[in-house]
């Protein structure tokens, strides 16, 4: 039996878990706690304050002697029901208190059987009306939403029934032939299963309640977003300009994050989705790309975040024919070792770091603004010690042109992987070049190398000094590289001259950026927002196969 109890639980806690609307039911069930318990008393009061009449009023007919002490009886209850509703209305409240008042309706029948024992015998009190009221004193339990009150509930009346049978059989009373042993365990057991019932109303109605609210929330949800075209698409997931407008005629620009449809049945990849949801939740940078929202929508998972109006590094290093000037390359490195500190020293809700590497620090993941503005962005493979979803060891995650050689070789990594990565970027933003791994001949986990020339091979105008910086992030081995994003940032901002970050690289990098875009105007790869709406039910399926996602 014990097993059975645990087992339920185990099940009711299962479907109480989900997230975000199970969350805020659980929320405003524990806020709701006290007006439920004056709910509770009230009523109680009210029975038993009709009952006393009619205690009194058939008290010619049973005994004055039976009519004075179930008097008594109900009178104290009434007093405890009354006491308790004013002391909840005055704002009284500890979280025993459901258990608590639960634990004494549930024995309430206890004084008027002992009552009818002492006047009438152990039969007459077994059999009388009072010991039908149990069951429904045990399933007035679910008005507390909560299905262990009503099992422990059912559990200690079916142990006060019995402990009653046994204190009569103790007393050599005479019982009737439908009062033995075998036939008094069938009515404990009726108690306890009353308990059973009542702990899967409660659950029940506490799942469908959340059920309601969750398609409360996805209507309001895509309620308040009207997307427009297409911005970007990945392996298993899209990207949508849309507007967020709730009411009043507020506006604000966003970019949704689709999962696609395939991927979000699989339940590895939807917890990835929620992992990044969750672990962007926690940030707040100006060089990192906010969310601002997260839900499920029809078959689907959504994520609102801030809307970059510009372009990736890649896609700016793709709309030019040369690369990005010096000044502004030492800038984007300044701001992206800026996002980078934050990220590795983040700091939980709870004090604990949180550990974080990116782990797909790369050019289509680097956003930079119209204005200069430069934004990190896709956390769908960061690493956290906080994430839910295992994080295997032995796996590659990440973008291999762009991987540290520990990350290839699927080592532990830390922060000093992602300053790797970024060197890689800023090594690409100088010269317009993507380093290519070379396969060396021994195979092996170690079957990978990087011939990196430095950039000034490739672009005359590249200093020594920009020339150590890059080279330097691009060490093989981790000991030899910056250690941390701020020491990056420090090395950058004490260049001088034309590759200062300061003051001319965000102007740099903004007269480029608006030169970039209007050259992919020109060639029609920007047309007019306003023509490029799409309903979400219009939007387009990508390729469901993992092998695409790497």
């Amino acid at each position: 039996m014990a097993r059975v109890i645990r087992r339920f639980l185990s099940w009711t806690g299962e479907q109480l878990r989900p997230a975000q609307s199970a969350q805020l039911l659980r929320a405003h069930l524990k806020q709701d706690a006290p007006l439920r318990e004056r709910t509770a008393a009230r009523g109680l009061a009210v029975i038993f304050a009709c009952g006393l009449p009619w205690v009194l009023f058939v008290g010619p007919f049973e005994g004055w002697q039976l009519t004075i002490a179930l008097s008594l009886a109900l009178g104290l209850v009434l007093v405890y029901s009354l006491a308790l509703l004013e002391a909840l209305k005055r704002g009284w409240f500890r979280p025993f208190v459901p258990w608590m008042n639960s634990l004494v309706e549930v024995s309430l029948p206890l004084p008027f059987i002992a009552i009818e024992i002492a006047l009438r015998g152990g039969s007459y009190a077994l059999t009388a009306p009072v010991t039908s009221v149990w069951t429904g004193l045990v399933a007035f339990s679910a008005l507390r939403a909560d299905p262990r009150i009503c099992l422990v509930g059912g559990a200690v009346a079916a142990a006060e029934l019995l402990g009653v049978y046994a204190w009569v059989r103790h007393g050599g009373a005479v019982l009737l032939p439908t009062l033995t042993t075998p036939w008094m365990l069938v009515r404990a057991l009726y108690l306890l299963f009353s308990g059973v019932g009542g702990a899967i109303i409660a659950s029940t109605l506490v799942r469908k309640a959340e059920e309601a609210l969750s398609a409360v929330r996805e209507q309001d949800l895509m309620g308040r977003y009207f997307l427009h075209e297409k911005i970007g698409t990945g392996g298993m997931a899209e990207v949508y300009r849309a507007t967020y407008s709730p009411e009043g005629g507020f506006q604000k620009t966003v970019a949704i994050k689709r999962v696609l449809p395939g991927f979000a049945k699989r339940p590895h990849f939807r917890e990835l989705f929620l992992d990044e949801a969750r672990l962007c939740a926690l940030l707040n940078h100006p060089n990192v790309v906010q969310v601002f929202d997260c839900g499920r929508y029809q078959d689907t998972y959504i994520l609102a975040m801030e809307y970059v109006d510009g372009m990736s590094v890649q896609s700016l290093l793709a709309a030019l024919e040369e690369p990005l000037p010096l000044a502004a390359v030492t800038y984007l490195g300044v701001e992206l070792g800026a996002a980078l500190e934050y990220l590795h020293n983040r700091i939980g809700p709870d004090g604990r770091p949180l550990a974080l590497v990116h782990r797909d620090v790369n050019p289509p993941n680097v956003l930079i603004s119209r204005f200069g503005e430069v934004k990190l962005t896709d956390f769908g493979v960061a690493h956290a010690a906080t994430l839910t979803t295992p994080q295997a060891v032995d796996q590659f995650v990440g973008k291999s042109l762009y991987a540290a050689p520990e990350q290839r070789r699927c080592e532990s990594l830390d922060r000093r992987a992602d300053l790797f990565a970024l060197g890689l970027t800023l090594y690409e933003a100088l010269t317009r070049r993507t380093i290519a791994w070379e396969r060396l001949p021994e195979g092996g986990k170690a079957d990978f190398t990087l011939r990196i020339p430095p950039p000034s091979r490739f672009r005359l105008d590249v200093p020594p000094e920009l020339d150590a910086i890059v080279m330097r992030l691009l060490e093989f081995d981790p000991a030899l590289r910056f250690q941390s994003g701020a020491g990056l940032r420090d090395a950058l901002t004490a260049l001088r001259g034309p590759i200062a970050p300061f003051p001319e690289g965000q102007a740099q990098l903004t007269r480029t950026a608006t030169r970039a875009i209007r050259a992919r105007f020109n060639e029609g790869e920007v047309t007019d927002p306003e023509a490029m709406r799409l309903p979400l039910e219009l939007t387009g399926t990508l390729s469901t196969d993992p092998a695409d996602v790497e």
